[in-house]
């Protein structure tokens, strides 16, 4: 076996004059396939990147966008994007080339950069669900309340968020590796390193903990928003104003749901499936990572009417504007 597998010697990073390699996996059972399994995640990364780069493109090129929603929905698009770009290198690696070997601090990084975005993602959709809140119940301060200067304060705050998670690659670096270094993913999860290790990982779980309180913190508040908001559009008596409350938060609500249900799946797996099959912790990490960034673009861009018609006025500048570049008629 690789250098980086082999059993023996007992190996702490953060010590040792030769930081132990780790062996990424693909799909459990499906190695024969890896090279088909990464066309459809080839496409996946090719629809990821156009729909969030549109996202930005569409958003920045049209002035009426220059609002606090879009603002909040680039922030989730730089984030799917991050996140989307955290997994390319060594999913290329594994699925193409079928080379899996990485060394621990590369595997630190991108450890960090996943979760960091993760982390970050569930800010950005906390802070939209306020956003949602503020336009809905709250709307004569909305834009008092939720001004530019405001809204890159929180930008900058969802950052410093993510940086919490710089404790956690310290703890790591003082755990020894010394089982087989074999991880179950085609990239560096927390819960799949600390697996492995073979010194006492109680105050790194912990933290690791203390970190995904916080983002069930978030999905709590969001539902708290949900709550209210739906309080207040049970309250508007017209059916129209009503609906076109509602319409506001759909692509929100699929965001949402969209992030929060693999995540749990996934950690729910990990702490109570230990006789689950690999596959199925492969398939919904996979789906956790991969799905969201895939699926908010199309989403915003089919239910966001704003969206539809930036991306429009983008391609087609004449169909986006009536009238625009007819002849005049002839009297």
């Amino acid at each position: 076996m690789q250098a980086g597998c082999q059993h023996g010697a007992s190996m702490s990073p953060g010590n040792s004059s030769r930081a132990p390699a780790f062996l990424l996996t693909g799909i459990p059972g499906m190695a024969r396939f890896h090279r088909w399994v990464f066309f459809p995640c080839c496409l996946m990364y090719l629809i990821t990147m156009l729909g969030n780069g549109t996202i930005l493109l569409v958003v920045r090129a049209n002035r009426r966008l220059h609002q606090p929603m879009y603002y909040f929905l680039s922030m989730l698009a730089i984030t799917d994007l991050g996140l989307t770009l955290s997994t390319l290198p060594t999913v290329l690696r594994v699925f193409w080339f079928g080379t899996g070997e990485i060394s621990f601090p590369v595997c630190l990084t991108q450890m960090f950069c996943i979760h960091a975005f993760s982390f970050m993602e569930s800010s950005v959709l906390l802070a939209m669900a306020f956003d949602r809140y503020m336009a809905i119940c709250c709307p004569l301060r909305y834009s008092s309340i939720l001004t530019s200067a405001r809204i890159a304060k929180i930008g900058l705050g969802m950052v410093c968020r993510s940086l919490t998670l710089l404790p956690l690659i310290c703890l790591l670096t003082q755990l020894q590796f010394c089982r087989s270094h074999v991880l179950s993913h085609s990239y560096c999860l927390h819960q799949d390193m600390i697996r492995l290790a073979c010194t006492d990982s109680t105050l790194n779980s912990l933290y690791g903990l203390t970190l995904v309180l916080f983002v069930i913190l978030d999905s709590v508040l969001i539902t708290l928003s949900y709550t209210m908001i739906i309080k207040a559009v049970v309250g508007i008596t017209s059916r129209e104003e009503q609906t076109k409350a509602l319409n506001t938060c759909v692509s929100h609500f699929c965001a949402v749901l969209i992030f929060y249900v693999p995540m749990v799946s996934l950690s729910i797996i990990y702490r109570y499936g230990k006789n689950a099959a690999p596959f199925s912790h492969a398939l919904m990490a996979n789906v956790y990572l991969f799905v969201p960034p895939v699926l908010n673009p199309i989403i915003y861009s089919m239910k966001n009417k704003p969206i539809r018609k930036g991306l429009l006025r983008l391609l087609c500048p004449r169909l986006a504007w009536p009238g625009h570049g007819q002849q005049p008629r002839s009297r």
